[in-house]
């Protein structure tokens, strides 16, 4: 399998070559040069399969060439073997039709270790086979960092440096992070915002002198195999309701559009999927250009789902791309535009195409509150703040009735205690076993400067398990 970047002007890759570029040289986004295409009975023929068979059977195309299958295999089955719940990824119904796939099962309570726990393995694996070593930092504004360090702590071959916002992540967010001590791990608390803290990754990324001769490597959802985990979960909730012989809809609550765009390659891989709901909170880039084709910069507010309080959207490029018939020119002229400051709207055929799958709802505070006590007094089921902006979109936004509507449950409630709370359900939030000692434990974490070269020195000095590079 090769890769292709979505602005047409860098070399294409194979899937080693994938894991640990990030970025494209061109500033674009890595995509598969063919999306692999399943047939309904091979799809209907996954039915019954665990997990970690079902993934290797969904991901095998795009790791053709890279990684042997019984390697492959051995990784799948050591990624999910240490989630909580034997299903992985439970399916929970909240009324008739409507379910939630919990995708909170796993060691940090988010979905994204569905793809982190896989990354470190991969590249691990990759690393060991080249001899190489490299160096990971990365921005979080909560869960990111946590299922990414959680990911990489037994790496022997990658150093992992996450920034977080001084005093802008909930406490139990940090603590996942800063209670994992290893020599190749460091928490940096920088003194700004998550977009500052993004910031210093991209110039990081643009000028990699600092890290003298060393690897730099992405763990957002810019890095291709975190979208590629993403797709089997659709396939499994999917399988779960009957699917491929009939088709279901899916409600995503999303920032960046990562998660999302799982969903729209599942179907474009064979999937039968009716619907894709964009479900986003006041920061509504995404939901401003599904409901009026306007994909403008707006000033960000902070929420209580700060996982999606972000103001500009970095996977919705790739979206982009095959909406622009796979045009890199023709990308790198809009990003290049919306960079300088203006934003745009794409020809209105190209719109029209993309709603025929896709809408959209922000959805506010009161609002999110208003939905977690409404499910939990109809149900008994309590939700975090972003799956209750899934099933609120889902219930505005739904087509049909009689097609499952799947709502994307992305944490769980432990993490958002304040939204919980302002909800007004009574309900005493308790720790996982595994996270219960998590408020007596030590922490470990360098408070640094909002300043670019005070990161890079710390990271220059510490980026070979603790000693400088």
């Amino acid at each position: 399998m090769r890769y292709i970047s979505t602005r047409g002007q860098a070399p294409a890759l194979n899937f080693e070559d994938v894991l640990l570029a990030g970025l494209a040289t061109d500033g674009g986004l890595y995509v598969p040069e063919n999306l692999p295409r399943f047939t309904q009975e091979e799809i209907a023929s996954w039915a019954g399969l665990p997990y970690h068979e079902l993934a290797f059977r969904v991901m095998r195309p795009f790791v053709a060439g890279s990684i042997p299958d019984a390697d492959f295999k051995k990784i799948l089955e050591e990624t999910y073997g240490v989630f909580s719940h034997s299903a992985v990824a439970p399916l929970r119904q909240l009324n008739g039709n409507e379910w939630v796939l919990e995708l909170f099962h796993g060691p940090t309570l988010a979905f994204k270790d569905f793809a982190l726990q896989l990354l470190g393995r991969l590249l691990d694996y990759v690393l060991e086979k080249r001899g190489e070593r490299v160096v990971i930092v990365g921005a979080t504004s909560g869960d990111t960092g946590s299922a990414a360090i959680e990911g990489c702590k037994h790496c022997e071959n990658v150093d992992i440096f996450i920034l977080h916002p001084h005093n802008r992540v909930s406490e139990v967010q940090r603590r996942q992070m800063t209670t994992i001590f290893g020599e190749n791990i460091h928490n940096i608390a920088i003194e700004g915002n998550f977009d500052d803290c993004q910031e210093m990754v991209k110039a990081s990324f643009a000028d990699q002198s600092f890290l003298k001769g060393t690897r730099l490597v992405a763990v957002n959802s810019i890095n291709w195999a975190r979208i590629m985990a993403q797709i089997v979960y659709y396939f499994h909730a999917a399988l779960q309701l009957g699917g491929p012989a009939r088709s279901v809809a899916f409600s995503v609550p999303t920032g960046n559009f990562g998660d999302i765009f799982a969903g729209y390659l599942a179907r474009n891989m064979g999937l039968p999927i009716n619907q894709l709901i964009v479900a986003t909170n006041r920061n509504d880039i995404l939901h401003r250009f599904m409901s009026g084709n306007q994909y403008v910069k707006e000033t960000l507010h902070a929420t209580l789902s700060p996982s999606m309080d972000i103001m500009v959207s970095s996977n919705f490029e790739r979206l982009l791309f095959d909406l622009h018939g796979r045009n890199g020119a023709a990308i790198a002229g809009l990003m290049d535009n919306f960079k300088q400051g203006g934003g745009f709207s794409v020809e209105q055929e190209r719109w029209t195409e993309a709603r025929k799958l896709f809408d959209s709802l922000a959805v506010d505070d009161a609002q999110t509150c208003e939905t977690i006590a409404e499910v939990y007094e109809q149900t008994g089921e309590l939700l975090d703040p972003h799956t209750a902006i899934g099933v609120k979109a889902a219930r505005e936004c739904r087509r049909s009735l009689d097609i499952p509507m799947v709502i994307l449950g992305t944490a769980h409630p432990v993490k958002f205690p304040d939204a919980v709370e302002k909800a007004g359900v009574g309900k005493a939030l308790e720790l996982p076993v595994h996270l219960a000692d998590l408020f007596e434990r030590d922490e470990r974490c360098t408070v640094l400067p909002n300043d670019l070269k005070a990161v890079q020195a710390f990271v220059s000095q510490h980026g070979n398990r603790g000693k400088p590079l």
